[in-house]
């Protein structure tokens, strides 16, 4: 029985230390003025520091949140925003080098399908031209 009280005092004297030192800390306080808020938690054991502790302690600024930034860059909206304005300009300067490469008359125009289909002759008579054979027939050495 003595231990426990032992412990109880410890508590109330803690919790005393803390209420205190929180009172005399804190830039206002609620409900009472300051100096009545530590004749209540030194005169009242253990009832004055939790009354303190829930009617006297100012409100957490921290209660309203801030709204956080994002933990990572690719969380965060700007950041992206400003990562896709960047590429459409490297994309915008390399079409602007390729063009001036090109020429103004070198500009391909689209493809038609007939200039496709003339194309894959022209392409064909070609290898037929390097190889002797039309691509996809192969020499054969020893004909009956």
């Amino acid at each position: 029985m003595v231990r426990l009280f032992i412990v109880l005092a410890a508590a109330a004297l803690v919790l005393l230390i803390l209420a205190l030192i929180s009172g005399l800390s804190a830039e206002r306080v609620r409900n009472m003025p300051r100096a009545a808020w530590v004749l209540v938690i030194l005169l009242i054991p253990i009832a004055g520091p939790a009354a303190y502790f829930v009617w006297g302690r100012p409100v957490a600024a921290g209660s309203r949140r801030a709204p956080s930034r994002p933990s990572s860059p690719d969380d965060d909206p700007e950041f992206l925003r400003s990562m896709n304005i960047e590429k459409a300009r490297r994309e915008r300067e390399m079409l602007a080098r390729w063009e001036q490469e090109l020429g103004p008359g070198d500009k391909p125009g689209p493809v038609v399908p007939e200039d496709r289909g003339r194309a894959e002759r022209e392409i064909a008579d070609r290898e037929t031209e390097e190889n002797g054979q039309p691509d996809g027939e192969q020499k054969d050495e020893k004909k009956p």
